[in-house]
């Protein structure tokens, strides 16, 4: 298998980018950044059920993002920094191999550059030579 496969057939990274592709979940991950919060805290300014958020947060769960404890009555929802560390990852490779690719445009731009330069100042010699 080819390494471009592996990562395009990541399972891992498909759950942590469908997570993170709503808007409400990408939310529920902001608010949980500050910290640990009940699920009734954390439902409270949005527009819908309370069994809504709790899919919103299976979701979460599932991509190992978010990672909820139940003590008595009360559920927590805290953030899972391995489960979004699986999205950066999977980013910083892309943004890596994009920057070597600019990168290498760059000097060739500038060997061309270069090139036409060169090009021009041996026209002009040629020019006032008698």
């Amino acid at each position: 298998m080819t390494i471009l496969k592996l990562m395009l057939n990541n399972p891992a990274v498909d759950r942590a980018f469908h997570a993170l592709a709503e808007p409400t979940r990408r939310a529920i991950v902001e608010k949980l950044s500050r910290g640990p919060l009940s699920v009734s805290t954390l439902a409270e300014p949005f527009d819908m059920t309370l069994a809504a958020i709790v899919q919103h947060l299976r979701v979460l769960e599932d991509s190992g993002i978010v990672r909820t404890e139940k003590v008595g009555r009360v559920r927590t929802c805290r953030i899972e920094p391995t489960g979004l560390k699986v999205a950066a990852s999977w980013l910083e490779e892309r943004r890596a191999t994009w920057e070597r690719r600019f990168d290498r445009l760059g000097e060739l731009f500038a060997v061309e550059e270069t090139s036409r330069s060169a090009t021009k100042k041996s026209r002009r010699t040629k020019r006032r030579s008698p």
